[in-house]
């Protein structure tokens, strides 16, 4: 007896995947548990295994393909490999007829905000017109009223004129054209999503990294011994991260619609590369967390990260980011919220440079850090007095232990 197999469910928020490969081809014999197909969702790819062995049949869908949860990926037949099995007779298509294309309305100059009343002003922004456009209002002193606009709007609007199709962009014969991964296309429209929607800036500091240096050269072989994990910079800061959030609670907040959502958890998304590009798994509860268990945490993303073999639930539910570009020799950047999140933290590549310390010229490890956040819910003084904190507790690791 056939059995189906079905796109699965593929975790929060995500409804669709893209075949990125079929591991197994029409007349593959095929183990229980074996992959046969690859997909690939906003967030990482995921192998679909056969659910009984046997003889894969047609397949449903091709390569680059987009399928929805539960949609038809192939069958597995009875039987030992050998010539596939024969697909069905395509049903008959269905023609269906395309929907009457609305008039295309021409986009117009912003509102003139003598001309009309606020209630008038809203409908005509949102439709792309302007007061010329809708003529002498109604309302006192010529004024255009919300009944003036829905009345124009009722009315048959001319269709605006085609545009001319854009020129195909030739490619140089030293060129390749590699169409975008789906992670890679996600990672494109969130970020910029974050820069259209986010009121976004970013404060800088700096932090001498000679405390947090002297800590793990004094303890790093116990630590390891103890832990089986090295002691690194990621947990220190994370902690001091922590520490921050706690006492300025808006920069782990989120703005939703018109309200403000305040966490009593801090779910630390730590940015990582991988083989498909930058992913954020998140260290859940890390607020209940110490030094050993965020290090070893950090070191199992990172390590399914190289295999892509992160989970979904894994990647989702970040309220505060982490990113750490020194890893690749970056002395400064501004990073990109990561949307719905209020703020991300920048960690940088440390350096030798001349400080001045109680008046004196000495050479310190320096760090450049910057906060990048939402200006609609954290205001900068937060922002600010954030990274001051943040200095002090990575500056001098010991008022994490005391909590001061």
């Amino acid at each position: 007896m056939s059995v189906e197999i079905k796109v699965p469910t593929l975790g929060e928020s995500v409804t669709t995947a893209t075949i990125a490969k079929w591991l197994k081809q029409p007349g593959d014999a095929v183990k229980e548990d074996e992959p046969v197909v690859e997909l690939e969702t906003d967030k990482v790819s995921v192998e679909v295994a056969a659910p009984q062995a046997g003889v894969l049949g047609p397949q449903a869908v091709k390569e680059g393909d987009e399928v929805e949860v539960g949609a038809l990926l192939a069958t597995v037949e009875p039987g030992k490999a050998g010539a596939a099995p024969a697909a069905k007779a395509a049903a008959p298509e269905k023609k269906v007829e395309a929907p009457a294309v609305p008039a295309v309305k021409p986009a117009a100059p912003a509102v003139d905000s003598a001309a009309a009343l606020p209630a008038a002003r809203k409908i005509m922004a949102e439709n792309g017109l302007n007061a010329g456009q809708v003529g002498q209002g109604s309302g006192l002193g010529g004024r255009i009223t919300k009944g003036d606009v829905l009345g124009f709007l009722s009315q048959p609007q001319a269709a605006a004129p085609a545009a001319a199709p854009k020129a195909a962009r030739k490619d140089d014969p030293r060129e390749e054209r590699v169409k975008m991964t789906r992670l890679r296309r996600t990672i494109a429209r969130r970020l910029k999503e974050a820069q259209n929607t986010a009121a976004m800036l970013t404060t800088f500091n700096e932090i001498d990294m000679s405390g947090a240096m002297a800590l793990r050269a004094e303890f790093q072989d116990s630590f390891v011994k103890k832990h089986g994990v090295k002691l690194g910079y990621m947990s220190i800061f994370s902690r001091g991260v922590i520490a921050a959030l706690k006492e300025f609670p808006a920069i782990n907040a989120e703005i939703d619609g018109e309200d403000v959502i305040y966490r009593d958890f801090i779910n630390l998304g730590i940015a990582v590369g991988g083989p498909n590009g930058l992913v954020v798994p998140v260290i859940r509860d890390a607020d209940k967390m110490g030094f050993a268990q965020i290090e070893k945490t950090i070191a199992g993303f990172g390590k399914a990260a190289r295999e892509g073999t992160l989970k979904l639930d894994e990647l989702s539910g970040g309220t505060f980011s982490i990113t750490n570009g020194g890893i690749y020799g970056s002395l400064l950047s501004t990073p990109i919220l990561n949307s719905p999140q209020s703020g991300i933290l920048g960690m940088h590549s440390i350096q030798e440079r001349p400080v001045a310390v109680n008046g004196q010229v000495v050479i310190r490890p320096m760090m450049y850090v910057a906060l990048s956040y939402d200006h609609r819910i954290v205001d900068g003084k937060e922002a600010v007095s954030f990274l001051v904190r943040l200095k002090q507790n990575v500056e001098d690791p010991r008022r994490l232990l005391i909590d001061v």
